[in-house]
Order: structure tokens, then C-alpha cells, then sequence
């Protein structure tokens, strides 16, 4: 009998600590900043302000969620522009923290962007889904405000071609 209730406690401490343990409490971010797009093999260098969300699961990984929309566009051709229309991405970030206030991350997710191209009163959009891959370092002025450099290379599907984007952003700590 007493190994039964022994046996029973044990259990009941066991399957309600679990679910305790495997909680996982992030701490939240977000950012805002500016972004430069360059496509592969063109001379078009689209501008977009870029905001983040993110959730750091524990010191080393986290998610984040991205969108961009475009500041202005850019002549391609006599009488044609293009114009970042807007960028959505999701991310998997791996972070290796070099101090307190200083850490370097990379980061592999997916995302779709559309392009809208006009000239000679007609406008066409195109919207492509890229595989993104990118590192970045953001430092900490303090505790929760902080700045965030980052390249990302987007790997557009269905031969579309390649993109470089540098942006730099304002990071907040919740």
C-alpha cells in the first residue's frame, strides 16, 4: 500500500511539473528600419522601410516575422519603373551572444515579394516566393534598445533569380 501512494505521488508530481517544464516563456522583440533590395544581375536597388517581430525562445534560437513595404521606385528603362510593392518573411534565428550587449546571428526562412513594374500607363505585378538566408550582428546600447545591421540573400523560386538586401533597424526589447 505505502509503495502505491508513493508510486501514486510520484506520478502526479511527474505529469504536473512536465507540462511546467516544457513551457517555454520568450522573451519579445521588435524593430524598424530601412532596407536596400538589389536584384542579381540588374542595376535596380529597390528601398523599403522593414519591420520585425520576433520571440527569443531561449539564448541561442528564436522566430521572427518580417515585412517590408517600398519607399518609392526606380527607373528601369526610359518611361519604366519598379517599385517594391511589399516583402512578408518568417525566420528560424540561431543568435551566439559575443557579450552582454553584443551577439551575432543567422537566420533560414521563407518569404514572398511582389514587384510592380510600370510604364506607358500600364503597370504589371509580379509576385514571387524566395527561400532567405542571412546573418547580422545587433549590439544593446542598454538592456533594450539596440541597432541591427543584417544581410539577407533571397533565393527566388522557379529560376527567378537571386536578391541581396542590407537593411539596418532600430531594435526594441519588451
Amino acid at each position: 500500500m505505502r509503495i502505491l501512494a508513493l508510486t501514486t505521488a510520484a506520478a502526479a508530481v511527474a505529469f504536473t511539473a512536465a507540462p511546467a517544464a516544457a513551457q517555454i516563456d520568450p522573451s519579445w522583440y521588435g524593430s524598424v528600419g530601412v532596407a536596400n533590395v538589389s536584384a542579381e544581375d540588374t542595376d535596380v536597388d529597390l528601398n523599403a522601410v522593414t519591420g520585425r517581430l520576433g520571440a527569443r525562445l531561449n539564448p541561442y534560437f528564436g522566430v521572427e516575422g518580417e515585412a517590408s513595404f517600398g519607399l518609392g521606385d526606380e527607373s528601369v528603362a526610359p518611361g519604366v519603373d519598379a517599385e517594391l510593392s511589399h516583402d512578408a518573411s518568417a525566420y528560424a534565428v540561431g543568435y551566439y551572444p559575443i557579450s552582454n550587449n553584443f551577439e551575432v546571428f543567422g537566420r533560414v526562412g521563407y518569404g514572398t515579394t511582389e514587384i510592380e513594374v510600370s510604364g506607358a500607363g500600364s503597370s504589371v505585378s509580379e509576385n514571387e516566393d524566395s527561400l532567405n538566408y542571412g546573418v547580422g550582428a545587433q549590439y544593446f546600447f542598454d538592456g533594450a534598445n539596440g541597432v541591427r545591421g543584417d544581410w539577407t540573400r533571397r533565393d527566388f523560386r522557379d529560376d527567378a533569380g537571386e536578391a541581396d538586401v542590407w537593411s539596418i533597424s532600430y531594435v526594441r526589447r519588451f
